[in-house]
């Protein structure tokens, strides 16, 4: 009897230990992960730029209050980057969790994010409610962020498609190819979701994406057990390579489910955009 009691004390203990561990992880500073995309349209004589890929920040307590928001944001600053994109998941919705923000507190952080030409977002699942409705987008614009919904802007040599929310029916890809293809330059799609990939016109090189958490518990020796995706873990973490296409997806900053983290750090990506080197 007291062996049966210390195995189960020793697995309690361990519990405790990874929860920990996972929290912990979960609350860390993002890895700033880096990457040059070279753009075979590049304009001559146009000089690099300076991308920064952030996504997920579900704002929830207790891992990602605006406060770790906020220094997130100054962490992104430091990179001086020319845009920022944001990938969606910026609200959060679960039961496990201290404290949810409403789209105010969630967003104020973000005023603070300086980038040369600006700062895009798109949305994710987690940002619209069970009405299909989002409250997020006049609160994103006060804080000066343009909201990309199936249209495509031009910003310094790049035009950014952003595709909304497939989840909620919100993705229209006829529309974001309409929008794309009337703007000049180099093309990249943002989307919160990596599915929309392999049903875009091949003249989009290259997608941004997070939704994944790099499947936020990713065991060791193990790896990923689920990515939230359709396609598996085909999408499910960092660059992924396919004939004619790549598509990079980030773990994002905060968390899904549980506030655990386990194998999959949080993360934002600085891309470094030029054109092919000659």
């Amino acid at each position: 009897m007291k062996r049966i009691l210390l195995l189960i004390l020793l697995l309690l203990l361990l519990l405790l230990g990874l929860t920990a561990f996972g929290l912990f992880t979960a609350m860390r500073d993002p890895v700033v992960r880096r990457m040059t995309v070279h753009m075979r349209n590049w304009p001559a004589d146009t000089p690099p730029m300076r991308v920064v890929l952030i996504s997920d920040l579900h704002v929830a307590g207790p891992e990602t209050p605006p406060s770790r928001l906020a220094r997130i944001v100054a962490q992104v600053n430091a990179l001086k980057p020319d845009l920022v994109l944001i990938a969606g998941d910026i609200e959060q919705e679960r039961t496990v969790t201290t404290r949810v923000y409403g789209a105010a507190e969630a967003t104020a952080p973000l005023a603070g994010l300086r980038a040369r030409y600006g700062v895009l977002a798109v949305l994710g699942n987690h940002d619209y409610s069970g009405r299909n409705k989002s409250d997020l987008p006049p609160w994103l614009e006060r804080q000066g962020i343009t909201v990309l919904r199936n249209e495509a802007v031009r910003r310094g040599a790049l035009t950014i498609a952003g595709a909304d929310d497939p989840y909620h029916g919100k993705y229209h890809g006829k529309a974001l190819d309409h929008a794309a293809r009337a703007l000049p330059g180099p093309t990249v799609v943002l989307s919160h979701t990596p599915d929309i990939a392999p049903s875009l016109p091949a003249r989009y090189p290259l997608v941004l994406a997070g939704h994944t958490h790099c499947g936020q518990i990713a065991p060791p020796l193990i790896g990923p057990i689920t990515a939230s995706s359709n396609y598996g873990l085909r999408y499910a973490c960092g660059l992924i390579r396919e004939p004619g296409r790549d598509v990079l997806v980030t773990a994002g900053i905060g968390t899904s489910g549980v506030p655990l983290r386990i194998g999959a750090v949080p993360d934002f990506w600085l891309l470094t955009f030029d054109g092919v080197a000659r």
